[in-house]
């Protein structure tokens, strides 16, 4: 497991059909093996700027990013998805 569970990543490509964006954060809430020769993968937890779940979304281990200390966190607002 490249990430450890209730840690926060970064998704490391744009989501559009969550309306997400690289570099949005998320708290990794569960881990998925992945079977024989399938990718691992990781639920996230999404939050808006109030610190309230916009969504859980499953994504593969290659879409996440490690926090480091020269991080920047920034807002943007949430586009609408279809």
């Amino acid at each position: 497991m490249k990430f450890q569970i209730y840690t926060e990543v970064a998704l490391g490509e744009n989501l559009p059909k969550y309306g997400f964006c690289k570099g949005d954060v998320g708290t990794i809430v569960e881990f998925y093996p992945g079977l024989q020769g399938q990718e691992p993968g990781y639920s996230l937890e999404i939050f808006n700027a109030t610190g309230e779940v916009l969504k859980v979304i499953t994504v593969p281990e290659s879409s996440l990013r490690h926090l480091s200390p020269s991080s920047v966190l920034s807002v943007r607002e949430l586009a609408p998805t279809g």
